[in-house]
């Protein structure tokens, strides 16, 4: 009976242990499927430095490789980039989402811009924190949250004295509680000093919100692990973001790259607030939309270091706060107006950069960029006046020649254009522009040379050298400034390779600017400004040496002689080289006549630059009469009636003497249909008739030399004055 008792019992006892070990074995199984299978997702925008969680595994929905949802680094990412946009740059996954490990690391010096997997990656100075991404398996031995922690999804994160926050709120709402205010101003003194002393920034200085909720989350420096507390129902975390309603895509979680109002500067901006509410009886959202983004608001708000400008872009920009005031996107003209820098007559339209792909942060370089240039500019109605046209799906004008005529009330305006956002099409651009901006009614001046200066960030989303082309047949000045261009392993990636050849005057250099980073673009303000006041060098740009059919009318009569017919052949070929030649460039044609003509080539013979010249030498003299008034009859039905309709219309006659027959009715008959005549005398060359055959003013289109060795000291002179000529005319 004992030993039955014992048995029974021992039974029990291995039986109950057999349970357990079953128990414990389901639930590490239950735990392990929990793992697996219970993952929390994120949105494509929200950026790892947004979640606490130290390590954590995520899912990506579909549709995350969009430019606008940016990158910064390879291999190592700045905490400030989209998780699931850098996954796909690294290749984890790809645009239709799934699973991946983020594990956070040390902030570093360097990262590195690079374009994979269809996602393009920016260069970034430095960052206070980076992060990992990996194939989304758990590693042996970590758990792993099923809900992730943000440090200010629906909250605010705040230092750790969650009274002194609600206090600032409080101020930002009522110009009573006087008290509080001091209060906040003296956190707000104690953080500046801190912010200015310290390179690294940690997330308990973050004030980021993006709706108004009754709690709010602290976050302790040493820990970094949030305390929840609970705050009375009047305190209600207010921004702009909250506020106002921004475009579909925009609305994220708020980070220190691009809050609105640094904790340090938070009491200012109350008192702000209620000086404008004061003066203007608006609401407290009004005062964050703008009336309290003055010039002096803006100048406390913008960092005064280097360190600053790398790590946090504070101040109140449209892209940032949502703006949608139509004051302030369609600015008035100022009536304050500067005489400008006579020096630099120029008509000037700046291409900005508004695509995803630039940032915020660097969009705001951008327009610091511009302001700089056009202080050093020095805008005003006898100098250069500076339009901007911002572009990205398409291009839009955000103020014209005319809108402001003095450089501070251009670069408060400046500072206030809203990010558009969108692809790089900088061909639609130049067309826009082309068509659009060079106006009367937008303030072209017509004798200043239009001049447009295009920034791109990397390279273009679309082709831009007919574009370019008929910018510049059309009279306009094309300037290329390229930050941080493509390295070698991206190239395949440019949908037209070499583009900034292909757009701008020659390759000489001098219409381009390359930048490797955006951080060193304010360097190039005052060389770019030196190029653009190059009258003289603009004046003689591709402009006008790529946007005419010349006709040359060499008089072979026996007086000439074949000696000094050489030499009028090189003066011809003098002038011919100094112009683009190609099928839609400029095209050269010659008439050589006596008491009859000959076509020697017309305007459609030769398309290239050697082919010309060479064709110009072959040129035989034919000796006999002079009968000018019948070779300018002669040209104008042989050469400029076949002219492209797009083309200026030139012809240079070179003559020794007078002529045999009348020479006013033709030249008139070729005035009327458009042909711009200018007259070479030589030796026994008549002035009256001269003047006769040029366009007036006939002073300026007429030339007399008594020796035919000294035409070369007309060659640039006659192309000075065509240049001139064409870039005071209409556009065609």
């Amino acid at each position: 009976m004992k030993a039955t008792v014992i048995a029974t019992f021992f039974g029990v006892s291995l039986l109950c242990t057999y349970a357990a070990k079953e128990t414990t074995k389901k639930m590490k199984k239950a735990k392990l499927y929990f793992a697996l299978t219970d993952v929390p997702q994120i949105d494509c925008d929200v950026k790892a430095g947004k979640i606490i969680n130290p390590e954590f595994i995520a899912k990506c929905p579909p549709g995350c490789q969009d430019v606008k949802y940016r990158v910064y680094g390879t291999d190592i990412y700045a905490s400030f980039s989209s998780v699931c946009s850098a996954a796909i740059h690294s290749g984890i996954i790809d645009n239709t989402g799934g699973k991946i490990l983020v594990q956070k690391v040390a902030g570093h010096s360097g990262y590195r811009g690079s374009f994979s997997n269809g996602v393009r990656s920016l260069s970034l100075p430095r960052w206070r924190e980076s992060f990992l991404v990996s194939e989304g398996k758990p590693r042996k031995g970590v758990t792993y949250p099923s809900t992730l922690e943000y440090s200010s999804s629906k909250s605010t994160a705040v230092k750790s004295e969650p009274k002194k926050l609600e206090q600032d709120l409080k101020a930002t709402k009522s110009a009573d509680t006087a008290n509080a205010s001091e209060k906040a101003s003296e956190e707000g003194d104690a953080v500046r000093k801190e912010y200015q002393t310290s390179p690294v920034l940690t997330p308990a200085t973050q004030m980021a919100t993006t709706t108004p909720t009754p709690t709010t989350t602290t976050t302790d420096p040493s820990t970094t692990t949030p305390k929840p507390t609970t705050t009375p129902a009047t305190i209600r975390t207010t921004t702009v973001a909250a506020a106002a309603k921004t475009r579909p895509g925009l609305h994220r979680v708020r980070d220190i790259g691009s809050s609105s109002v640094h904790p340090a500067y938070s009491s200012v901006v109350a008192a702000a607030s209620r000086q404008v509410q004061a003066a203007q009886g608006r609401g407290q959202n009004t005062a964050f939309r703008g009336t309290s983004t003055s010039a002096s608001n803006r100048n406390i708000l913008r960092p005064s270091t280097a360190m600053e400008t790398d790590s946090w872009k504070p101040g109140l920009s449209l892209f940032d706060t949502g703006f949608s005031s139509k004051e302030e996107l369609n600015p008035k003209p100022l009536e304050s107006t500067s005489q400008g820098n006579p020096n630099c007559k120029v008509d000037l339209s700046f291409l900005m950069d508004g695509s995803w792909s630039i940032g915020k942060r660097r969009f705001q370089l951008q327009k610091h960029f511009l302001g700089n240039v056009a202080q050093a500019l020095g805008i005003g109605s006898t100098g250069p006046l500076m339009g901007i046209v911002q572009y990205g799906d398409d291009p839009s004008t955000e103020f014209n020649l005319k809108t402001y005529a003095n450089s501070k009330d251009l670069r408060n305006a400046i500072e206030k254009i809203p990010q558009k956002g969108g692809l790089s099409n900088v061909g639609k651009a130049l067309s826009f522009v082309n068509k659009n901006f060079f106006s009367d009614a937008n303030g072209n001046r017509g004798g200043a040379p239009n001049v447009v200066v295009v920034i791109v960030d990397g390279w273009p989303t679309d082709r831009v050298e007919e574009a370019s082309r008929l910018a510049r047949e059309s009279g306009i000045n094309i300037f290329f400034v390229t930050i941080e261009a493509a390295a070698e392993s991206e190239k395949q990636n440019i949908i037209e390779p070499n583009f900034v050849d292909k757009a701008v005057c020659r390759t000489n250099g001098f219409y381009s600017i390359n930048v490797p980073s955006w951080f060193s673009l304010h360097k190039v303000v005052q060389p770019l400004v030196k190029r653009v006041c190059d009258t003289d060098r603009l004046v003689c740009s591709k402009t006008c040496l790529n946007s005419a059919d010349i006709g040359f009318v060499i008089d072979g009569s026996s007086s000439v002689g074949t000696s000094n017919f050489r030499t009028v052949l090189q003066f011809v070929a003098n002038i011919s080289k100094e112009f683009e030649i190609s099928d839609t460039d400029t095209r050269i044609g010659a008439v050589q006549y006596t008491y009859e003509q000959r076509l020697e080539f017309s305007f459609d013979k030769y398309s290239t630059k050697q082919d010309v010249l060479s064709a110009i030498k072959r040129i035989s003299y034919w000796s006999g009469g002079t009968s000018t008034g019948a070779a300018i009859s002669y040209a104008s039905e042989q050469l400029f009636s076949k002219s492209k309709p797009n083309k200026r219309k030139i012809m240079i006659l070179i003559t020794d003497g007078r002529s045999y027959d009348d020479v006013r009715v033709p030249a008139m008959a070729a005035h009327r249909n458009g042909v711009i005549a200018y007259s070479v005398g030589v030796a026994w060359a008549a002035q009256d008739e001269l003047e006769a055959i040029a366009t007036d003013p006939d002073k300026e289109h007429s030339f007399f030399v008594d020796e035919f060795d000294n035409l070369y000291r007309f060659v640039n002179q006659l192309i000075q004055n065509i240049c001139t000529e064409f870039n005071s005319q209409p556009r065609n």
